[in-house]
């Protein structure tokens, strides 16, 4: 199951996007949005999705 981000929470710091081992990660407008085809939750590379740990806003980035 890939991650969401939450537009209405989103303040488009950008730190997910740099953070994203998969460039999953884009703007999109004026929100940062997660390609559900490329997102992986970090396995393989975090023990946690890093959208949602380098987040400012908790609760923004979400499982879909």
């Amino acid at each position: 199951m890939a991650y969401k981000i939450i537009a209405s929470q989103c303040t488009a710091c950008g730190a997910c996007e740099f953070e994203c081992p998969n460039s999953a990660i884009s703007m999109k407008g004026d929100i940062y949005v997660i390609d559900a085809v490329k997102c992986t939750q970090c396995e393989g590379h975090f023990d946690e999705p890093q959208c949602a740990a380098v987040c400012p806003v908790e609760g923004t980035c979400v499982p879909a």
